[in-house]
């Protein structure tokens, strides 16, 4: 009997399966950490989106980001900035609440979490989402970030407010920052 390549598609099911499973049934926190680490980078390659997809992962990654844990919120942060630039895991994003649990990412003290929930906004933009994700308060919270001494969180918050915000929308949330509103209270992430 010939032994099937591990670029099979149905080897490769077979083992997102595994861990999906293995990280459902273990008790320790370092073996989910690591499921929901492998999982994240897996998101990263398309040819495991339809697997992903009907292993419900992007529902895992939503579902751990209210954890107090903040391994697994910057893994499932991740994960879903990965799985958030194909189409249909969009759409299953946005349909299950997914902007509000980014949005709430935005408050981490970790960087790489702020830094993936910016990035999945901005995935996440499409006719119907983006009056809900160019709301005032993100966008003083963008404004707060481009003032960050981390180049890299700069830079992104400049890029979101440039290609998800209209000059005037960016305008009025600078005039309702110097009018003593404040973005959600959102710390700036440490370095």
């Amino acid at each position: 009997m010939s032994r099937r390549s591990s670029s099979d598609p149905s080897d490769r099911f077979e083992y997102l399966q595994t861990l999906v499973t293995e990280f459902q049934d273990t008790d320790s926190d370092e073996a989910k950490e690591q499921v929901l680490a492998n999982l994240a980078n897996f998101a990263y390659d398309p040819s495991n989106m339809e697997h992903l997809r009907e292993l419900q992962v992007a529902d895992l990654f939503l579902d751990v980001l209210t954890e107090e844990n903040d391994n697994f919120v910057e893994f499932g942060m991740g994960g879903l900035c990965n799985l958030s630039m194909d189409p249909e895991s969009r759409r299953v994003i946005l349909e299950s609440g997914g902007i509000n649990l980014v949005t709430n990412c935005l408050s981490s003290r970790r960087e790489e979490t702020v830094l993936s929930a910016i990035t999945t906004l901005m995935n996440l933009v499409t006719p119907s989402s983006r009056s809900e994700i160019t709301d005032p308060a993100i966008l003083q919270c963008m404004l707060r970030f481009s003032l960050s001494q981390s180049p890299r969180l700069r830079g992104l918050a400049a890029v979101f407010l440039q290609d998800c915000c209209t000059e005037e929308q960016v305008a009025r949330a600078q005039r309702q920052m110097q009018g003593g509103q404040t973005a959600l209270g959102i710390p700036l992430p440490e370095n």
